[in-house]
């Protein structure tokens, strides 16, 4: 198997969990549980397309958001990863899915898209994630990572009630803390990895020759 592929996959997984789906699948289930089962359909839809517009904003315009705000981009991976942290945490403890079903009530955007699916952990991730890539080309290629995972996403929701047969209560809760497991992973690499770069930016700039200072002319 081909290194692209493999880092393809890597990389659709660790947007997959990012999206919380087990946490999300339980707040649509809570969220459309009046709705017919077509506009279950359509919501689902409606949600997949607007999280993964949200996404590839913030993959394609996340350097300019911290060039604009003068953000450091190793300090703010601490930080990421320490929202993350506390993400993952709350879904193994147990996070409670809660919501009033009302078919009149567009939940597409709002609470689903946003913070559901993609709250601010993800947000920050993604930012962060977009900042590294440089180039359009490997923008795009991280781009379909984000497209699978939204599509294997959007297949848990259109599905939602055969999951919930299939899975039941308890079944969700489990692969919820699974996925908060895997984000308390994620949240240490990323913290990690934005402490060792920063102290390496540290590092070159003591070590960096001072210029050579030129006395005016008399």
């Amino acid at each position: 198997m081909s290194k692209t592929v493999l880092d393809f996959a890597s990389y659709a997984l660790q947007f997959f969990f990012l999206f919380t789906p087990f946490f999300a699948l339980s707040m649509f289930l809570c969220l459309t549980a009046a709705y017919p089962e077509r506009k279950k359909k359509i919501e689902a839809t409606r949600i997949m397309v607007f999280s993964f517009l949200i996404c590839e904003a913030l993959v394609f315009f996340g350097e300019q958001i911290f060039a604009v705000l003068g953000i450091n981009i190793h300090g703010f991976s601490i930080g990421v990863g320490l929202v993350l942290l506390l993400d993952g945490i709350a879904l193994v403890k147990g996070r409670v899915a809660e919501g009033d079903s009302d078919p009149n009530r567009d939940i597409a955007v709002v609470p689903m898209a946003i913070p559901v699916i993609v709250g601010p952990a993800t947000i920050g991730a993604i930012m962060v994630l977009g900042a590294e890539w440089k180039g359009f080309e490997l923008k795009t290629m991280r781009s379909l990572s984000i497209l699978a995972a939204s599509f294997a996403l959007w297949l848990m929701l259109f599905l939602s009630s055969k999951m919930e047969k299939w899975l039941g209560a308890r079944g969700l809760q489990i692969l919820s803390k699974i996925t908060g497991l895997v984000l308390a992973s994620l949240a240490a690499q990323m913290m990690l990895n934005g402490a060792c770069n920063g102290w390496m930016k540290i590092q070159d700039s003591a070590n960096r020759p001072a210029a050579p200072q030129t006395r005016p002319a008399k």
